[in-house]
């Protein structure tokens, strides 16, 4: 025991000498920027995304364009991942385009709106409502394909699970605009 005593009083010696205490002093300093810095960035980085993402998911609609069969389906692909509020998620058939004038996400079944797409990309408000597109592979048309890759936030998308993360992209990355 006393040998173990003498051992520890030497370690301890050891370590008290000022330059263990000058690099303890100096690494405690650094660990403490190192800590402030990180939550800054965290602040200024997360946080914001995280507080659009809230935004979009509460307050946010999403307008379907899409026979009423096929809204049925994507609506409960949306609400089945329980992300999306039932409340959020309209309904637009071929009749009542200009009902999604106001809304910020546009989501368009290629087979139910193909020749009224200029349609649809006229009804939105501004560069800021997200479209996306739902369509089978290769059902696009190449030159329609290009005119749809040139407009601003528009995207298309072949597949359900991919659907919904690009519409959760599209919710985080548009700008939210209280009405």
């Amino acid at each position: 025991m006393k040998l173990i005593n003498e051992s520890m009083n030497s370690i301890i010696i050891f370590f008290n000498h000022p330059f263990f205490i000058i690099i303890g002093g100096i690494a405690t300093v650094l660990m403490i920027c190192g800590f402030l810095y990180t939550t800054w960035l965290v602040v200024r980085g997360v946080l914001p995304v995280w507080y659009r993402l809230g935004l979009g998911l509460s307050k946010r609609k999403i307008a379907i364009f899409a026979s009423p069969e096929v809204f049925q389906s994507i609506k409960a692909s949306l609400t089945d991942s329980i992300i999306f509020k039932d409340k959020n998620i309209l309904s637009i058939t071929l009749d009542n385009i200009d009902k999604a004038k106001d809304q910020t996400v546009f989501l368009v079944d290629w087979e139910s709106f193909k020749e009224k797409i200029e349609q649809v990309f006229s009804a939105r408000k501004n560069h800021q409502t997200a479209i996306v597109i739902y369509a089978k592979p290769a059902s696009i048309p190449h030159e329609q394909m290009n005119d749809i890759a040139n407009r601003a936030n528009t995207v298309v998308v072949n597949f359900r699970g991919r659907l919904l993360n690009d519409i959760l992209t599209s919710l985080i990355t548009t700008s939210y605009e209280r009405i």
